[in-house]
């Protein structure tokens, strides 16, 4: 039978099938791991699997009773989707998941609590949560999502069944967008290969033509960065788009907010705020700071992930490996760069990128780890 998601992308609808064959089979494990890289459908596989667990139909997950629609919905009144606009979760956060967890199921068969991005938790959190997983309530499941099992703790992953996701190919991606969001095929296909078969990403590329040039810029900044103040100059670009987003999305998020608590306190715009709810938009103010944080570095990681296909393509090359370049559109700029230097060379750039967003994610001076990774970017001196 046809399941309520992934129906054209062959691989993840497997993965569907045998979660909800376990839900047909009755008492399913109390915990779940469902990794993948970005893009593979993590979130999309756990909502799918929910919708099983609370069907009403047999076989399960039928995607057309109103428990199914609610899940898939996410207004199912016993299904919550929990994501953090923060860096990370607070401890504070999951001792509220946990206190939700305790609640009996209302409607539906079971309390079902979807973590995304479960790797975006601390130790501290981690184990906060840690308890909760190993003697859950009666009827109460757990759903966590994460790139990888290596990004959740052991503890964590020891408790969870697991359950990976690849990639889709970059064919049934662009399939899915032209069935689907009824895009130009030809579009289709190459937002599919240049986002690395990221459905989402693919969509916003499709789409936005803003976003492709964006995206143009930074593929191709290791042609146009040839001497040390040409680096300086891309690092300071891209650390000023990055912040400009993050303050733009922030900056509209809190004033909302704060006109949302105004309000619910009976405050006009300009009023003074009583000494008694200062705390209350001092703790707004703190999460604006975390959610820029999040968004600034999102933004830079999207960056980075760019510039990685132009050395992944560039090494692609030198290796002769005749594989299909992600920016295909720029091979004769690619093999006239490959020509030009080592595979050492493209290895070692290629790190240099890994490291820079391991110390983003560490919150070292974001300009400064920028300037640090577009000096290492710069070609063999004499290379033109």
């Amino acid at each position: 039978m046809n399941r309520p998601v992934f129906a054209d992308l062959a691989g993840q609808q497997r993965v569907i099938d045998n979660l909800c064959a376990e839900v047909d089979r009755g008492n399913p494990t109390h915990a779940w791991l469902v990794t993948g890289p970005p893009g593979s459908g993590r979130t999309t596989a756990a909502r799918a699997f929910a919708a099983a667990l609370q069907c009403t139909n047999t076989p399960a997950g039928c995607g057309e009773c109103e428990n199914c629609k609610l899940v898939l919905a996410s207004s199912h009144p016993d299904v919550s989707f929990v994501s953090t606009d923060k860096f990370e979760y607070q401890i504070a956060d999951v001792r509220h998941l946990i206190t939700r967890a305790q609640e009996s199921a209302s409607t539906g068969r079971w309390r079902i609590i979807i973590i995304e991005d479960a790797d975006r938790m601390s130790e501290r959190s981690t184990n906060v949560l840690l308890k909760a997983i190993e003697e859950p309530p009666a009827k109460m499941i757990w759903i966590l999502c994460a790139p990888s099992p290596a990004d959740v703790l052991v503890t964590i992953r020891s408790r969870c069944r697991a359950v990976n996701l690849s990639v889709p190919s970059t064919s049934d991606v662009a399939d899915l967008l032209v069935r689907r969001d009824g895009l130009d095929p030809q579009q289709a296909l190459f937002a599919a290969r240049v986002s690395q078969s990221h459905i989402g990403v693919a969509r916003l590329l499709a789409r936005d033509e803003h976003a492709r040039i964006q995206r143009e810029k930074v593929v191709t900044l290791p042609l146009r960065t040839t001497t040390l103040p040409q680096a300086m100059a891309a690092a300071a670009e891209i650390s000023k788009l990055a912040t400009e987003r993050a303050e733009s999305i922030t900056g509209t998020d809190l004033q909302k907010k704060t006109e949302q608590l105004r309000h619910a306190n009976g405050l006009g715009p300009e009023e003074t705020i009583p000494p008694g709810l200062r705390s209350q938009f001092k703790a707004l103010e703190e999460d604006a700071k975390r959610f820029a944080r999040r968004a600034s570095f999102d933004a830079l990681d999207r960056t980075l992930t760019d510039l990685t296909t132009f050395f992944r393509d560039v090494l692609s090359l030198q290796l002769g490996t005749g594989i299909e370049l992600i920016n295909e559109h720029l091979r004769e700029k690619l093999e006239a760069y490959s020509r030009g230097q080592s595979k050492e060379k493209s290895l070692a750039q290629l790190d240099a990128i890994n490291q820079t967003r391991s110390r983003l994610a560490a919150n070292v001076n974001q300009l400064m780890a920028l300037e640090a990774l577009m000096t290492r970017l710069l070609p063999n001196p004499g290379r033109r």
